[in-house]
């Protein structure tokens, strides 16, 4: 355990370091062009990872036992404030889609916080179920007894469903289906169950995508690029020339840390969603390769944690907070380099943005609480 949370901390470290550098020099062109001053946009990253290292802190000392019996109530809240980001008065509307809430001296995206309270909260319902009416062998259980485990479980997936939908936010809303389905599956539910929760979320996704123009166009655009090169494939193909000019070791045929061309105003959404074709540009694939080799051994590592920790709270939260940073982190960079649906997703610990950045800080320090001591 001592050996997988000095992996899982380590890595974290030289992500959050990497990615805060690599985040700071592609803002220096928009700052500088929207402010006067290159520094603006880091030093408001800055004070947030400030912050968020304080709440990762507090994540890593909190007894976990006194986080299981709050972890519904932390759902709830976090429940409710995702309805309010339509509040008039408090919620923020950016480009059609309703996703912060504006209080005073700050805003925030409750759907990021989503992510780790319905985890907490999945966790400490699979264990009490594993505790109490534990999920047995589907040969020993009746259906009657199975149906009563998934239909509580989709009810809570609806509920988020519904909030999302609304918003809408459908990249949030797969990120936190496919970890709640990985984290019901390692609660050795039935086959049936799992089979059952498949077709449903296939189903759901087609009906989704179908239902608004611009998410069809997404899926479209990643299975022809090039069928609107200058229109909806613009960012993919701009995305495409930042990866294909860093080579093997960069541009320059050299590692470029901080020089890249397509950040001054080329790429968009550079800072965000786009900076993983930044690392490529600057550090080429030796450089892309070393950054997913860092999230599949922190998967790795996270992984073994809730193995060792079992069937427990614990051991669901470190397999969810695991699943939630890989699986965001690779759905990002799928997206850009166009082997998945572009879908605004941040890549963990380097895109711009205060509410993910915190909410992935308090994860690892959850994720290293739990691996303290030996089960």
């Amino acid at each position: 355990m001592k050996k997988h949370r000095s992996i899982i901390l380590a890595i974290a470290t030289v992500l959050l370091i990497w990615g805060t550098f690599t985040m700071g020099t592609t803002s220096f062109p928009a700052s500088l062009s929207q402010y006067g001053n290159v520094w603006p946009v880091f030093l408001h990253q800055a004070i947030i990872i400030g912050i968020s290292l304080a709440l990762g802190i507090t994540a890593y000392k909190i007894p976990l036992k006194f986080l299981q019996k709050i972890a519904p109530i932390l759902f709830l809240i976090n429940v409710i404030l995702i309805f309010l980001v339509f509040a008039p008065g408090i919620g923020i509307e950016t480009k059609g889609a309703h996703r912060w809430l504006k209080l005073p001296g700050f805003s925030f995206q409750p759907s990021e916080f989503l992510k780790i309270s319905f985890i907490m909260y999945l966790a400490a319902w699979l264990s009490a179920r594993s505790q109490g009416e534990k999920i047995k062998n589907s040969k020993r259980q009746t259906k009657k007894e199975a149906a009563g485990l998934l239909l509580p479980f989709l009810t809570m997936l609806g509920i988020l469903i519904a909030g999302l939908i609304i918003q809408p936010d459908m990249t949030t809303l797969a990120i936190i289906c496919a970890v709640g389905a990985l984290m019901y599956f390692a609660s050795k539910a039935p086959l049936w169950h799992t089979i059952t929760i498949l077709g449903l979320g296939g189903t759901a996704f087609l009906i989704f995508a179908k239902s608004e123009p611009y998410r069809w166009n997404r899926v479209m655009n990643m299975l022809n690029p090039h069928a609107d090169p200058m229109g909806q494939g613009f960012q993919l193909k701009q995305a495409a020339i930042a990866i294909g000019s860093g080579k093997i070791m960069g541009v320059g045929d050299s590692f470029s840390l901080g020089l890249s061309r397509q950040k001054f105003g080329f790429l968009p959404e550079s800072i965000t969603d786009s900076i993983f074709a930044v690392v490529a540009e600057e550090l080429g694939f030796l450089g892309a390769l070393l950054l997913i080799v860092l999230f599949l051994l922190f998967c790795f590592s996270g992984l073994k944690v809730a193995k060792i920790k079992g069937q427990t709270f614990e051991g669901f939260l470190a397999l969810g907070i695991t699943c939630w940073i890989t699986l965001q982190a690779f759905a990002n960079i799928g997206g850009i380099i166009g082997i998945l649906p572009l879908g605004g997703i941040p890549l963990p610990f380097f895109s711009y943005g205060g509410s993910h950045i915190m909410a992935e800080i308090i994860g690892v320090g959850l994720l290293l609480n739990i691996s303290r001591k030996q089960r």
